[in-house]
């Protein structure tokens, strides 16, 4: 990759801080929360979209699954067109989609519609968010960098979370159309509000190759990878689906190995990849995530299928886990530059640890103020500070050039991480999902699983988080 000293819609190793700077920062951060409340909005508004598009269980699994393909596949493609082209002017391409998607979802009148936008706003997703990223990680530096990672951090766990929420009071409301509608004048505000306050960044005449060749093959590796983790969820891990797509996947990662380590203009340099704080940041945000959107499946359901709670109740239930995950967050936004990333992620493990040990003490006639809230909340405390580790340790550590990039690939383990989690407890926890008469075993075994899990990582984490306070790079200062 071209040594350029510059990045994309950003700020230059020399050149003085952006004056609309935080400014800017809302508005990414708005945009990006958009795109994770629509990974978990549906899950609540299932039913009721089954119910009025007369959709069986397998097509409802594609409204969830559609998204999560195009946003996870496609997401390092989307960093590297963001490297390439510059990083404004993707984000809003991808931003602009995702907005007509939305509108068309709201509008669907059957299930293929309906799984077509949602698949399409996968693909707006996948420009944005490392587009958005990588803006914030050449912008901002020093303190005012980890302050704004901590904010993106906040945004990424909250959001699932208000996801819930909003999926349960909009349900209940006006309509399940308005998961999606709600997006349409959000976006529209972004998209004309944005450009006011990040200038777009003057690029040199040098043109890269985009290596399609690549990109091509780590997004289809990734889709399979995807598709096969959501459909053991479904099927089991020994189908015949599961085996081929995970064999499928296999192969298009070792494509895509062969192909980088002989393309002039790699999608991204194997080096790159290799450094520890890249591995560990991408650790990091699988098993957060994984955590995460695990906790939350399991807890929906037993609020709905073991305590009877209804749509709304269910959603508000998850107001005050979005208030401890950013909270969480914040707080190691400002612990990290002072105790460095491996204690924040080794101490955010524990608490995620206790609080889910703390959940495998579920019944049918648990109370969820003492029962099921305590442990819910730290887990969410705990998590909530990985999520800022996770950014901070990798883009801390990549030159601006390849921030694109970089941004594309945490987020992909994002979306990995996401289908591990919910794939592995619905694996272990079919018996009560399925069960006619209120049951937890299968619920309990689930949080056992994310407490092991936690309590594992931290150990890991203790070896592979780089030691000391992440210090951002300079140009090609790998």
């Amino acid at each position: 990759m071209t040594h350029a000293h510059h990045a994309s819609g950003a700020l230059t190793a020399h050149a003085s801080p952006p004056p609309r700077r935080w400014s800017a920062l809302v508005l990414l951060c708005l945009a990006q929360f958009m795109l994770i409340v629509d990974i978990t909005v549906v899950q609540v508004a299932l039913p009721t979209i089954g119910t009025d598009l007369g959709l069986g269980r397998d097509a409802l699994t594609w409204v969830v699954t559609a998204y999560t393909l195009g946003f996870g596949g496609l997401m390092v493609f989307g960093g590297r067109l963001a490297d390439a082209f510059g990083a404004r002017r993707t984000l809003l391409a991808g931003l602009t989609l995702f907005t007509v998607a939305s509108l068309v979802c709201g509008l669907a009148t059957g299930g293929v519609m309906l799984i077509a936008g949602r698949a399409v706003q996968g693909v707006g997703a996948a420009l944005l968010s490392p587009s958005a990223l990588s803006i914030i990680t050449t912008t901002f530096s020093g303190r005012e960098r980890h302050r704004a990672l901590g904010i993106w951090a906040a945004i990424g766990g909250s959001g699932a979370a208000v996801g819930v929420l909003l999926s349960g009071l909009l349900t209940a409301g006006p309509g399940w159309e308005w998961v999606f509608f709600v997006n349409v004048p959000v976006g529209l505000f972004v998209v004309l509000a944005l450009p006011v306050v990040v200038p777009a960044h003057r690029r040199d005449d040098r043109r890269e190759g985009l290596d399609l060749p690549g990109a091509l093959s780590v997004t289809v590796a990734t889709g399979l990878l995807i598709y096969a983790l959501v459909h053991a969820g479904d099927a089991g891990w020994g189908s015949a689906g599961t085996l081929l797509a995970l064999a499928g996947s296999l192969l298009g990662y070792a494509a895509f190995a062969w192909i980088e380590s002989r393309a002039r203009n790699p999608l991204m340099r194997p080096s790159t990849f290799a450094q520890r704080p890249v591995v560990s940041g991408t650790f990091l945000m699988l098993i957060a995530t994984g955590l995460l959107l695990g906790l939350f499946f399991l807890t929906s359901l037993y609020f709905q299928h073991v305590l009877g709670f209804g749509a709304l109740k269910t959603g508000l239930l998850f107001l005050p886990v979005a208030i401890a995950l950013t909270l969480g967050a914040q707080l190691a936004a400002h612990l990290i530059s002072k105790i460095g990333g491996r204690a924040v992620a080794v101490a955010g493990f524990l608490l995620a640890a206790i609080g889910a040990g703390l959940l495998t003490r579920i019944d049918p006639g648990a109370g969820v103020y003492g029962d099921v809230l305590p442990g819910f909340l730290l887990a969410a405390v705990g998590i909530g500070p990985i999520f800022v580790t996770a950014t901070t340790t990798t883009l801390a550590n990549v030159a601006h050039a390849e921030s694109g990039v970089a941004s594309g690939v945490i987020n992909t383990f994002h979306e990995l991480g996401g289908s591990i989690g919910v794939a592995a407890v619905s694996t272990v926890a079919v018996a009560s999902i399925g069960a006619i008469a209120p049951d937890t075993t299968g619920f309990v075994g689930g949080y056992l699983l994310c407490a092991i899990v936690a309590a594992a990582a931290g150990v890991i984490a203790v070896g592979l988080v780089p030691p000391g306070k992440p210090q951002a790079v300079t140009g090609h200062g790998h």
